[in-house]
């Protein structure tokens, strides 16, 4: 493995913004008599903050591990802890007061509700959230404040997915975990999900993992990880990130 750690960089300042510690994790499903290993002692920080492209074709293990990260799954061994909160043996209970209060999901398609607006989509998590933004505020912040009571269906896909977006962060959380975000939209529509994505980001801090098979996507990245058959191949920095508009694939 090529530096499977993927230290963000040497200061030590960072080594006391660790997000996320994964030490050792294997995933192993078992259909039958056969063993499918989907993650092999899989060993990485991620820190509060950054933002992270996680590249690999299907079948390299990239959603298992999105899906171990959000708490939506569990490892079979090694050690996951977020924040000082070991989650390897958490209870289902604590999983999901976890993924309510911490975790922000971006799909490839969008699952909001067609008879709701985009406020009313929005305000279904706003009202379970701990510490939410308006769904006003939210739905601003993704450009959509003139779209804010029209239906799924008199929308754009791009606007379906801005939607989205807003859903998860309105309730503020410390980690957007985005699976194939672009993976349904053209080019140009991508490119503005994508900033939406950036600008969350730097604005409010919250540490966003996309993972893709797109590789074009990784050069807006703090750091790249690139996954194979279960493994991190290599992690890498990039010293000079990309705008999203900038990006070509």
């Amino acid at each position: 493995m090529n530096n499977q750690r993927g230290q963000l960089s040497n200061s030590s300042t960072l080594a006391n913004n660790v997000g996320f510690h994964l030490q050792d994790i294997t995933k192993v499903y078992r259909m039958g008599e056969v063993e499918v290993y989907a993650l092999k002692s899989i060993e990485l920080d991620l820190y509060e903050g950054e933002f992270v492209v996680v590249l690999g074709p299907s079948g390299s293990g990239k959603s298992t591990l999105l899906n171990i990260l959000g708490g939506l799954d569990v490892p079979s061994s090694g050690q996951i802890v977020f924040h000082h909160r070991d989650l390897t043996n958490a209870s289902d209970a604590d999983l999901t007061r976890f993924r309510r209060d911490c975790i922000g999901f971006i799909f490839q398609f969008y699952n909001l509700i067609p008879s709701l607006t985009a406020r009313e989509n929005v305000a279904l998590v706003t009202e379970i959230a701990r510490r939410p933004m308006s769904p006003e505020e939210a739905l601003s912040r993704v450009g959509l404040s003139d779209r804010i009571d029209h239906f799924p269906a008199q929308m754009s896909g791009g606007e379906q997915q801005r939607v989205a977006i807003a859903r998860a962060i309105a309730k503020r959380p410390e980690v957007l975990l985005c699976d194939e975000p672009t993976g349904a939209l053209d080019f140009q529509t991508g490119k503005l999900v994508l900033e939406v994505l950036e600008q969350a980001n730097r604005e409010l801090g919250t540490m966003t993992i996309v993972i893709t098979h797109n590789a074009g996507i990784s050069r807006m990245a703090d750091r790249v990880i690139t996954m194979r058959s279960g493994q991190i191949l290599n992690i890498r920095r990039n010293e000079c990130k990309v705008a999203p508009a900038e990006l070509e694939w």
